[in-house]
């Protein structure tokens, strides 16, 4: 999608507008009620799936598979905060059970949440446009905060179909839910205490965020969800079940959405005894995953959504190999496509590198390579794979397979 132009847009406006009439009908309304525009806006989505999924197809270059998963995503957390919405009742705030402050009975303290009387801005990625939307809003909305959503520019297509089918609902109390698409222009400068900023996306650019003069002066409440280098754990113990279901979880998290999600598997531990077979199994696993034209029914992983993704991707592989790890499956340059020319997208090929010195990979502790690709490292003890584990940076997860003890 080319680049939507924002220029001569007001921003202090529309900040202005969500915060005052978006803002007084949100918080005129009881959770429940509130509950209840989300459950509309989660049927909406539902209603439009396959509109969504066909624009998430053309938009982002993702399989039929991968656009499901982020349309029901989104509809799906809308309906969870909906029901918590109804479990939350008729109030419009929430009141905690008072605490005693001193010795004495007579000195009691109570936490009381209300709404924020700001603005929640949400900085979403490009790999889910409908989903990214949706469940930073239902959060928001639930709360009595009105949204302005801004979009990777790549992938706001998918995102813009999604907004028009909300809006379209009248559910949404006027000013309550904005898109912005394109360039953000100076929306983030209007942002002062009473306001909230949730980014998703690279860590560098959320450090750039939080830095903000106004955010530090007002304290503006920052959320980023960036990097994350997430690890399988295998044991040696493991049994036969357990193995399948980790090779089948592995090879999911590598050629999903192209690797393109901050859940992705990218690092993979397991015992040196059992590398070699790992190794293997994995690419017999692999060897099936067609590439190519994601309307194509055979093809199992689309390309990379943009030329920067996918130089970003080759760089992050090349670092990598500098650290000391090695290609056993796969190409940083080279794929077999079917239904597509290498022109026509950013494809690369599913990859599965090798690093048999786990203490000495530096990048490949530090540094997420945001595409299909995870590196095998075999460990000895279990001591020693959990200080490895606890290298990776951001939002870390780690998956273990077999005995957890």
């Amino acid at each position: 999608m080319a680049q939507t132009s924002t220029d001569g847009i007001d921003f202090g406006s529309a900040v202005k507008h969500a915060r005052n009439e978006g803002g007084s009908a949100l918080r005129a309304m009881t959770f429940a009620e509130r509950g209840e525009m989300l459950n509309a806006l989660s049927k909406a989505i539902h209603a439009a799936r396959e509109g969504l999924i066909e624009a998430s197809i053309v938009n982002g270059g993702t399989t039929r598979s991968d656009s499901k998963f982020d349309v029901d995503g989104a509809s799906g957390t809308l309906a969870y905060y909906a029901g918590l919405g109804k479990k939350l009742g008729a109030v419009r705030s929430i009141s905690e059970e008072p605490e005693q402050l001193m010795q004495g009975a007579r000195f009691h303290g109570r936490h009381v949440w209300v709404s924020l009387r700001g603005v929640a801005v949400h900085v979403n990625a490009f790999n889910f446009p409908v989903w990214g939307l949706a469940e930073k809003a239902a959060v928001a909305l639930l709360a009595g905060v009105p949204v302005i959503s801004k979009p990777a520019t790549a992938t706001a297509l998918a995102t813009f179909r999604c907004m028009e089918t909300l809006v379209e609902t009248g559910a949404l109390p006027p000013g309550s839910l904005q898109l912005v698409c394109g360039a953000a222009g100076d929306l983030l400068s209007h942002l002062g205490r009473q306001d909230a900023l949730a980014f998703t996306g690279s860590a560098e650019t959320g450090l750039r965020l939080r830095g903000l003069e106004n955010v530090l002066s007002c304290s503006t409440r920052v959320n980023v969800e960036a990097d994350s280098l997430n690890a399988a754990l295998l044991t040696e113990d493991v049994d036969d079940d357990t193995y399948q279901m980790f090779l089948r979880d592995v090879v999911k998290e590598v050629t999903q959405k192209t690797g393109q999600k901050c859940t992705a598997t990218r690092r993979v531990f397991v015992p040196s005894s059992m590398i070699d077979r790992v190794q293997e199994d994995l690419a017999e696993r692999l060897a099936p995953i067609v590439v190519g034209d994601p309307a194509n029914a055979e093809v199992r992983m689309g390309p990379l959504a943009t030329a920067q993704q996918r130089d970003d991707y080759r760089a992050g592989v090349a670092k990598r190999q500098a650290a000391g790890a090695r290609v056993v499956y796969g190409s940083p340059t080279e794929v077999a496509l079917v239904g597509a020319d290498a022109a026509e997208g950013y494809f690369v090929s599913p990859l599965v590198l090798r690093a048999d010195d786990p203490a000495n990979a530096g990048a490949v502790h530090e540094h997420e390579v945001f595409g299909p690709c995870s590196t095998l490292m075999p460990y000895d003890d279990r001591a020693t794979v959990v200080e490895w584990v606890a290298r990776g940076g951001g939002g870390l997860v780690a998956s273990v397979y077999g005995d957890d003890r």
